[in-house]
């Protein structure tokens, strides 16, 4: 069967909160379905949840990543500096990074078509089963897998999280993982610059059950 591979470029940032609930944020400035930003949600019970633009991206994403609620609706993310704006229907999310880590400095030199390939991936994907949950490279859904290269890394610093007008609490880490998909977010609450790609068989398109 013909496989095309879908890259998408931007930033993942993902936390956690004193009450339980995980936060991950995608920004992707260049995809195949052009700009845009979604977000994951995992509460304390396991619930989890996609905020997604657009219908077209909702099945996409529902259909690479496992979830029991998805809402269609509008998704802001912004950054200016070293602070980071999200705004998802419910969710208000106010987030400032710190310095980039040596980590991130590392990654820098990481170049754009090298963080594509599938090999790099399976190479890196040896250290980083070393942090809980973590992977880069896994299957992603029915006859599609996926793959990361991350380019740069800052931990978050501070954030303000509020879920229908409730408060989430104070930062925390990303524990336990979050199980949208083959590998979770580092423990450490961070912003990763990453290019993403999907492999995905080339045929007819089957959507999952969503509800908006």
């Amino acid at each position: 069967m013909a496989k095309e591979r879908l890259h998408f470029d931007g930033w993942i940032g993902a936390l956690g909160t004193a009450s339980g609930t995980r936060l991950v944020w995608g920004h992707w400035p260049l995809s195949p379905f052009g700009a845009f930003s979604d977000v994951m949600i995992e509460q304390p019970d396991g619930e989890r949840r996609l905020l997604a633009p657009s219908r077209r991206i909702a099945d996409f994403v529902a259909a690479t990543y496992t979830f029991e609620r998805v809402e269609v609706l509008p998704v802001q993310v912004r950054s200016e500096g070293n602070r980071w704006y999200v705004r998802a229907g419910p969710l208000v999310l106010d987030v400032v990074t710190g310095s980039r880590t040596a980590l991130g400095l590392l990654l820098r030199t990481v170049p754009a078509t090298l963080a594509r390939s599938r090999t790099w991936a399976a190479v890196c994907d040896v250290p980083a089963r070393l942090l809980p949950g973590v992977r880069t490279l896994g299957s992603a859904g029915p006859d599609r897998r996926e793959w990361y290269g991350a380019r740069d890394l800052h931990r978050v610093r501070a954030a303000s999280a509020v879920l229908g007008g409730r408060h989430l609490g104070a930062l925390a880490p990303v524990d336990p993982p979050v199980a949208f998909g083959f590998g979770s977010a580092p423990r450490a609450p961070s912003v990763v610059r990453v290019t993403s790609t999907v492999e995905i068989a080339v045929g007819p398109v089957h959507r999952p059950p969503s509800t908006a």
